[in-house]
């Protein structure tokens, strides 16, 4: 039998979706009716017993709001749950724009952990109720599935309540969990704990608002022999370019798919005397990746691929840009800045196939120009004389379709796909004999 203190949320939640003035008017007894459900007509659980009772009386189950089972750990939590509780620590919150049926909205995002787990949240609301450090009870909460891990999600059902820093204390919340030893491309958005040995490729310095404060923050690209990531730092610790280090108690969030490993004061950082890690140079070439990896991780930084270009899309050639944002203009018009004079440039945009899979590459005017060999200015004066922008496009299609190109930059995905915003490219010339050579020697292995 439920207990009365165990049933006591669930009649305030039901009566609050009812009204309270209502159910006081027409002597609604909740707690009885609740009761009956579970002990008499002994239906699945308090959840059914309470839809069944606003439903009744003719209210809109919609507006329940309190979860019916027993506060969760976050490593407890399963993808596309429509509504669970939990205690947990604020470790970020970060304010966003989002564009939502056509209109701009502000969001909230960031990190939230227990003793058992970190996880990213959004919350779907212009202002939170709480701030970095804050422990906070959640009700009403729900996960959605993102690339098989849960993301949790606030809707408008979600309450928060401030609760005693006791229940998650900081230290359990920044150390929980077993340590996770990880590869640089076992990277994935959530993980805690992760130990690492990488080499350092670059490093940089930046002072950053963090409130009404400044606080530094080095960033830069590690590397092991699987593949290259961002990092954030937000301690200063004595590496360099070329170290090789052992990382331990980071841990990793996504953006746009990228992973990136984030440590501070509170994580272990040593320097390798010994390591058997390849060397800087070779760790700066890095190694061609294949595209079905990089969708299969989501995205990824810095990663180099060979492909063959099998279109190059409209909005290719010569562009205007706002002076403003360097966003590309329509009939002088930004959609930032209004009506403005724009400035010309050179991109390609393309999609390009490596076998496994397929992408959009944007190749800036450098990048452009090399691998057509003719300058911004030959095609300002293509478009002069034939007032086309297709026939820009179509120049550059001749010189690039169906060639194997190399690709440098980092990889984002979003409801489109993936995109690769090159750093370097360059033309590859097809070797067919050793390609021949390749094939049958992978032939005699299979």
């Amino acid at each position: 039998m439920v207990t009365k203190e165990e049933l006591a949320p669930h009649v305030e939640d039901v009566a609050r979706a009812l009204g309270k003035d209502r159910v006081l008017k027409e002597g609604i007894d909740v707690e009885k009716e609740l009761r009956e459900y579970l002990e008499t007509y002994r239906v699945l659980d308090i959840a059914t017993a309470k839809r069944s009772v606003v439903r009744k009386h003719g209210g809109n189950p919609a507006e329940l709001r309190v979860s019916s089972g027993p506060p969760r750990k976050l490593s407890e939590l399963q993808v596309n749950e429509p509504s669970v509780d939990f205690v947990v620590r604020v470790l970020t919150v970060n304010p966003k724009e989002v564009e939502v049926d056509g209109e701009k909205k502000k969001i909230h995002y960031g990190i939230i952990a227990d003793e058992t787990a970190s996880k990213t949240y959004t919350a779907w609301m212009e202002e939170v109720p709480f701030k970095k450090g804050d422990v906070i009870r959640v009700r009403s909460a729900y996960t959605k599935d993102w690339n098989g891990e849960p993301q949790i999600n606030f809707g408008n059902r979600t309450t928060f309540e401030k609760v005693s820093d006791e229940l998650v204390p900081a230290a359990a919340a920044g150390r929980f969990g077993e340590e996770r030893v990880l590869k640089v491309r076992d990277f994935k958005d959530g993980e805690n704990n992760v130990t690492v040995e990488a080499r350092i490729l670059t490093i940089e310095r930046r002072e950053v608002p963090v409130g009404d404060a400044v606080k530094t923050v080095f960033s830069g690209l590690l590397a092991d022999e699987t593949g290259r990531a961002q990092f954030t730092m937000w301690h200063e610790f004595p590496i360099k370019p070329g170290d090789a280090v052992r990382i331990q108690g980071a841990y990793i969030k996504c953006w746009k798919g990228i992973p990136r490993l984030t440590f501070d004061e509170r994580s272990k950082v040593e320097r390798l005397e010994h390591s058997t890690l390849p060397g800087l140079k070779e760790l700066e070439r890095g190694h061609v990746t294949t595209i079905e990896e990089i969708a299969a991780r989501g995205g990824a930084a810095a990663v180099t691929i060979r492909g063959i270009i099998i279109d190059v899309k409209p909005g290719s050639g010569v562009v205007l840009r706002c002076p403003e944002c360097r966003r590309v203009i329509q009939k002088g018009v930004c959609r930032v800045h209004g009506a403005v004079k724009g400035k010309p440039d050179l991109r390609i945009k393309a999609a390009i196939d490596d076998g496994t899979g397929a992408l959009i590459a944007v190749l800036n005017r450098e990048l452009t120009e090399r691998v057509t060999g003719r300058a911004m200015e030959d095609y300002m004066k293509v478009l002069t004389e034939l007032a086309s922008p297709d026939a820009v496009r179509a120049d550059i299609m001749e010189k690039v379709i169906a060639r194997p190109m190399e690709l440098t930059g980092n990889v984002t995905s979003d409801e489109y796909g993936l995109m690769l915003v090159a750093t370097s490219a360059r033309m590859l010339e097809v070797d067919v004999q050793a390609e021949a050579r390749a094939m049958l020697e992978k032939l005699e292995v299979d």
